[in-house]
């Protein structure tokens, strides 16, 4: 699995493996298949086996975007016999996503069985948020989804963005801390085009480093809103500029103090775009 921070997660049903090879190419950073909500109780089994052999399927054919599975809570039946399914699989995914996380033991569990499997725990709970510093530096931990719906569900709030703030905000500090990635959760209105750029800008804006996306028709908004654009690249290139030229001594650049933490924040920009042009030209 790559490096570079993921923009774009896209799911797909672990019971529609006619839709396995279109996922990957729709141009999502990252792929899903899920063999939690999306599959219905008595399709678990047959989509468990299908599901695992996949990824030794996709290396043959030589996919690009980083594929991962979605399990069950390892607190549940199915999710037991995700994990004992993973431990015969083949080749093993990309990332496994974690979902119910409540506890940061739960991913030190899997991290023990699967060592060096990137993990991505989704809290979508009340006590996952309370225990999400925990879990975001647990072991193997690369990234966390929100899960709001869920989370929304059990606190009884809407799904309003300031209803979610709080936690959105608490998840965002959590990941800074801990270094890794933090995913929103999917829009569900895939036709709010508009809808799904405007939110998806505000949580970047907050921290969040990308977004998870449930139709191939949102992968293109989602990538273009954790990409910098040209404007910011050039300003950022100007910032860095402005220091260099000041040899140490107090940078201006029009007429304001340049201090640390917006150099930090130009570098950063800096090294996303040069990050992506070598993803697309690797």
């Amino acid at each position: 699995m790559s490096t570079l921070s993921l923009r774009s997660m896209l799911f797909v049903p672990g019971n529609r493996a006619d839709r396995f090879g279109r996922a990957l190419a729709a141009g999502a950073d990252a792929i899903c298949i899920d063999l939690e909500d999306a599959v219905a109780q008595d399709a678990k089994s047959g989509a468990r086996a299908t599901v695992m052999a996949y990824p030794a399927q996709a290396a043959l054919a030589g996919q690009h975007a980083a594929l991962g599975v979605r399990i069950n809570s390892i607190r549940t039946q199915d999710g037991l016999r995700d994990l004992a399914a993973l431990a015969d699989a083949p080749v093993l995914p990309d990332f496994l996503m974690i979902p119910k996380i409540a506890h940061p033991e739960e991913a030190a569990i899997i991290a023990e069985a699967f060592p060096g499997l990137p993990l991505w725990p989704i809290v979508e709970s009340a006590a996952g948020l309370f225990q999400a510093a925990a879990i975001a530096a647990a072991p193997s931990v690369a990234g966390l989804l929100f899960g709001a719906v869920d989370y929304a569900a059990e606190c009884g709030c809407t799904l309003a963005w300031e209803s979610l703030l709080y936690a959105r905000s608490a998840l965002a500090a959590f990941r800074a801390a801990a270094g890794i990635q933090l995913l929103d959760v999917p829009a569900l209105d895939i036709k709010d085009s508009a809808g799904l750029d405007a939110t998806t800008r505000r949580a970047r804006d907050l921290g969040f480093t990308g977004r998870a996306c449930i139709h191939p028709a949102q992968v293109e908004t989602v990538n273009a809103a954790f990409a910098p654009s040209e404007a910011e690249i050039a300003a950022a290139h100007r910032l860095v500029q402005a220091l260099r030229e000041a040899a140490g001594a107090a940078a201006l650049l029009d007429g304001k103090l340049i201090e640390k933490p917006v150099i930090l924040a130009a570098e950063r920009v800096l090294a996303r775009a040069a990050a992506l042009r070598e993803a697309e030209h690797g």
